[in-house]
């Protein structure tokens, strides 16, 4: 068994985002990303399917063409395939991806 806290060691970085695995199992990812409000929009295709859930701030989401405005508590589906940016995010922004490969 492993245990762990989504809001322990949540520091916002210097810069950019930081990425951790917390659980890679079969085809399945679940990963934790800590932003820092000066990340630079960098636009994502997968090859898989996302699902995100902002957890702590607020972000600005570009998804093929169409801005979303996510607050805490907010989720979105990014199918595989489809450009996604994240164009805005408060310092310290915390946030659920899930990967489907």
């Amino acid at each position: 068994m492993h245990t762990g806290n989504l809001f322990a060691h949540t520091q916002a970085p210097a810069g950019g985002e930081c990425f951790e695995t917390l659980l890679a199992h079969r085809n399945l990812v679940v990963e934790r990303i800590v932003s820092s409000a000066d990340a630079v929009p960098t636009q994502y295709v997968q090859p898989q399917d996302e699902w995100v859930a902002l957890l702590r701030g607020e972000a600005t989401l570009d998804v093929a063409g169409e801005a979303l405005e996510l607050r805490a508590g907010d989720t979105v589906f990014l199918p595989a395939g489809v450009p996604h940016t994240v164009r805005r995010v408060t310092d310290g922004a915390i946030w659920l991806a899930v990967h489907l490969h």
